[in-house]
């Protein structure tokens, strides 16, 4: 295993090669405090999320902790990477404090390559912006104006700004003309919070559309802010473009292409590409979920392109890696995905506008390294039995635990796989033990450790995990108070999560954002392009 220090690492990740920089620790964690060009890699998902990010096993990689506090996590980490066909790992020396201590830059939050892009977007073009009370007033006033929620359906859904229409990031293009057919159509893009309405509105105005464009400042965050009341359960969306409409985008993404050195690639190259040795390429489909499943490019990943601009660490975790983008014969949605990806400071993007002559079908889950399942199972009306007959059995569930608190099995714990060692601390010999996890098999890796730590239990697994449990029939309880049994720091929370102080959770997230731009200047790891 090699040691490199801050000094090696910052010069290794200004220099061009591929590098993947894995931060092990849980995303909490992470979003307290990480190096800006950090990928979110837990050791609890290693095995599920380092094929994923990191799929060449060739890759440099340099992995990070919080420090010398942190138990090691860099080294396990390496271990197992080491165990999983991992050729090349490295440890930051002193973790995220060695980096600090060198006088270097950490951030907040998450996303943060992605939101600081927004940001600088902003400033940069200059997007035109409307107010919450002002679109409220333009409403009221019947102004001739159409609302695009660039998120995500399951997001839509949950909150959205009255009247608005679900047109997710990179389907704005695409789309735009199904639901403002008419030049003089106001068209306000909105978000959650800021990212992904300045680049959807910057999106139609760099694709020319001859409507007036403007976000909606600060989302539906700003909405509600100002005092206004968001739509729950909506599900209007945009549709799919035909005949002129769809030959209008198609042209305007044409000039995108020119304009930003968006590079088409043929199937022949992406096989050559996909057969490389020393070179990492992403195959990306950024089209819509029902698209992906209906047929994609064999070995294709699913990224829907405004997720994957808004959040490209949780999709690409090597540093100068080949991207390609699949995308219909049209290229739309691609083109104008690569644009953005091209300036966020990617040297090589590409397109892939074509139909494979053998499509895969489904949305294919990627198998988890070293996937051999120890532990012997038993059965959600097994479980129940035991449970009704009064034994001293003992669940504990790793799910993440905002998962945990909506809903669980009755009387289970909750705990961290990469905190076995205070998990198995905390147990009994009494009774055995049964673990779960969503669909159970992070449960299998946190079993195999529990008995490395403590052979004297009774292990099983629930078969099919916690969702067994719920098909089942079966009755779940919520919360999380008093059942962990090891420290809650797991996953960022969204302002939506802080329930007892929401306001002020999203007054300091929308705050945050905005200062994103001068600490990305400060910590000069990455310069985003501009184009005129």
């Amino acid at each position: 295993m090699t040691i490199i220090d801050a000094e090696e690492l910052r010069q290794r990740l200004r220099a061009g090669d591929e590098i993947a920089l894995a931060d092990v620790r849980e995303e909490g964690a992470f979003s307290k405090a990480h190096i800006f060009l950090g990928s979110c890699v837990p050791l609890s998902h290693l095995e599920f999320r380092a094929g994923v990010l990191i799929p060449r096993r060739t890759t440099p990689v340099v992995l990070t902790d919080g420090g010398p506090d942190d138990g090691g996590l860099s080294h396990r980490a390496a271990d197992r990477l080491a165990a999983m066909g991992y050729s090349d790992v490295a440890v930051l020396d002193g973790g995220i404090a060695g980096w600090n201590a060198a006088g270097h830059e950490l951030f907040s939050g998450v996303n943060v390559p992605s939101k600081a892009f927004g940001e600088f977007v902003e400033h940069y073009y200059d997007t035109p912006r409307i107010s919450a009370t002002e679109l409220d007033a333009l409403q009221k006033a019947g102004t001739d104006l159409v609302i695009l929620d660039s998120r995500p359906m399951d997001e839509f859904n949950r909150m959205s700004i009255p009247g608005g229409i679900d047109c997710p990031g990179a389907e704005l293009v695409y789309r735009v003309g199904t639901v403002a057919p008419d030049a003089e159509t106001l068209v306000v893009v909105n978000c959650a919070g800021r990212t992904r309405s300045i680049i959807g509105a910057q999106s139609l105005i760099n694709a020319g559309i001859p409507n007036r464009v403007m976000a909606l400042k600060d989302g539906t965050m700003g909405w509600e802010l100002a005092g206004l009341t968001c739509a729950r359960g909506e599900n209007a969306h945009a549709g799919a473009p035909r005949g002129e409409i769809l030959k209008a985008a198609t042209g305007r993404v044409t000039d995108v292409a020119a304009r930003f050195g968006v590079r088409r690639a043929t199937p022949s190259e992406l096989a050559v590409w996909q057969g490389e040795s020393d070179r990492t390429t992403f195959l990306l489909d950024v089209r819509t979920a029902e698209e992906f499943a209906a047929g994609h490019w064999p070995g294709a990943r699913h990224a829907p392109g405004g997720q994957l601009v808004q959040a490209t660490d949780e999709y690409v975790g090597v540093h100068n890696a080949r991207i390609v983008l699949a995308d219909g014969a049209d290229g739309v949605r691609a083109t104008m995905t690569a644009s953005w990806l091209v300036q966020l400071g990617h040297r090589d993007v590409r397109v892939l506008a074509a139909v494979p002559d053998a499509p895969e079908a489904g949305h294919p889950t990627p198998e988890p390294a070293l996937f051999d399942p120890f532990a012997d199972t038993l059965t959600a009306g097994e479980l129940r039995t035991a449970q009704e007959a009064g034994g001293s059995i003992r669940v504990i569930d790793f799910a993440d635990s905002l998962t945990f608190q909506r809903g669980h099995i009755p009387s289970a714990k909750w705990a961290i796989r990469a905190r076995m060692t205070d998990c198995a601390r905390m147990l009994s010999t009494e009774g055995p033990v049964v673990l779960t996890s969503p669909d159970g098999l992070l449960a299998h890796y946190a079993a195999r450790e529990l008995e490395a730590e403590r052979g004297d239990l009774t292990i099983r697994v629930l078969a099919g995990g916690t969702a067994a449990w719920q098909a089942d029939g079966r009755v779940m309880e919520t919360g999380i108070d008093g059942r962990t049994l090891t420290e809650i720091d797991d996953v960022w929370w969204k302002p939506y999560d802080n329930k007892e102080r929401i306001r002020q959770a999203m007054e300091d997230y929308l705050t945050w954002e905005v200062g994103l731009v001068e600490q990305v200047t400060r910590d000069n790891l990455l310069a985003f392009r501009k184009f005129d």
